[in-house]
């Protein structure tokens, strides 16, 4: 159905180039009717100078010198129309040669316009039998259905990119985490050790104290002794 809309949209602009193309061939043919006969028109006038010339010069009774000044002027006159004649004669052989390849063109189109007719025929029938309310309007709702279509394509586009992306941002969290995990786990296995230690210092500590106190103890019995030596030798 696509490929069959775009046939018919080709069909229409062929449509419109080939009733192009009819004007400019009939427009060329009236050009080319008006030079030939405006090139008639020369010609004649040319026949009936020449005709007047030489009865000027029977009738006149001029001088040698003055018919030769004449036949001089009528001949300068007659090469320059023939160099005229001949440029247009060009001119009119181009016209033909481009109203050949425009009919050429025209019977080219035609062909396939007539190749292409059946979807138009299938077009027509689609307009009998739905809301739409001409051809033209089926081809605007196509090109409407082609630009959602296009949108539609461009938006999961988009959101296959940002799922992509969102893959990848999580998948960086994820090893940033995994990371920070790793290196919370080594710095617990860290402290734990530090604790450990540190237990095991305060151990030897609390022993060392416990044997500080002793020997305070011992010191304070001594010197409580001492004390009571001291006062019984002063009594």
């Amino acid at each position: 159905e696509e490929d069959s809309t775009n046939s018919f949209i080709c069909v229409l602009k062929k449509m419109k180039e080939v009733r192009l193309m009819e004007k400019v061939v009939e427009e060329t043919e009236e050009a080319f009717t008006e030079r030939m006969e405006a090139l008639a028109e020369q010609w004649r006038d040319l026949h009936a100078r020449r005709a007047q010339l030489k009865a000027h010069v029977v009738t006149s009774g001029t001088t040698v010198k003055e018919n030769e000044r004449l036949r001089t002027q009528a001949l300068k006159k007659a090469k320059e129309e023939k160099e005229e004649n001949s440029k247009k004669e060009s001119e009119l052989l181009r016209a033909r040669e481009k109203l050949e390849a425009l009919r050429k063109q025209h019977q080219k189109y035609s062909k396939k316009l007539l190749k292409y007719s059946l979807f138009k025929r299938y077009l027509e029938n689609v307009v009998e039998n739905s809301q739409f309310r001409d051809i033209e309007d089926i081809i605007s709702y196509y090109k409407a259905l082609l630009r959602t279509r296009k949108d539609l394509l461009q938006s999961q586009w988009w959101y296959r990119q940002l799922m992509e992306q969102g893959k990848v941002l999580q998948q960086q969290i994820r090893a940033k985490r995994e990371a920070e995990m790793l290196q919370c786990k080594n710095d617990l296995v860290q402290l734990k050790e530090s604790l450990e230690q540190a237990q095991s210092d305060i151990r030897q500590w609390e022993d060392h104290w416990a044997e500080v106190q002793e020997r305070a103890a011992g010191k304070a019995t001594e010197l409580k002794s001492l004390t009571m030596a001291i006062h019984s030798l002063f009594q």
